[in-house]
C-alpha cells in the first residue's frame, strides 16, 4: 500500500483523485466542522478554563 495504490488514500492523494477511500464530500464536512469549533474560543481561554494536573507521588 502505497503511491501508485490506487485504492488507498496515499494513493489517491499522490494521484489527485477522489472516491470510495478518499471522499470529497466528507473532507468538506469535515473542514467545516473543524473550522466552526475553532471560532468559538480562543487558545488563550482554553488554556485559563483548564486547571493544571500535579504530579503523583510514586507509591515505594
Amino acid at each position: 500500500m502505497g503511491k501508485g495504490d490506487k485504492k488507498s488514500k496515499k494513493g489517491k492523494r499522490w494521484k489527485g483523485s477522489y472516491g470510495v477511500s478518499r471522499n470529497k464530500k466528507a473532507l468538506k464536512t469535515r473542514l467545516k466542522r473543524a473550522a466552526s469549533k475553532k471560532v468559538g474560543k480562543s487558545k488563550d481561554e482554553t488554556k485559563a478554563a483548564k486547571p493544571k494536573k500535579t504530579a503523583r507521588k510514586k507509591a515505594e
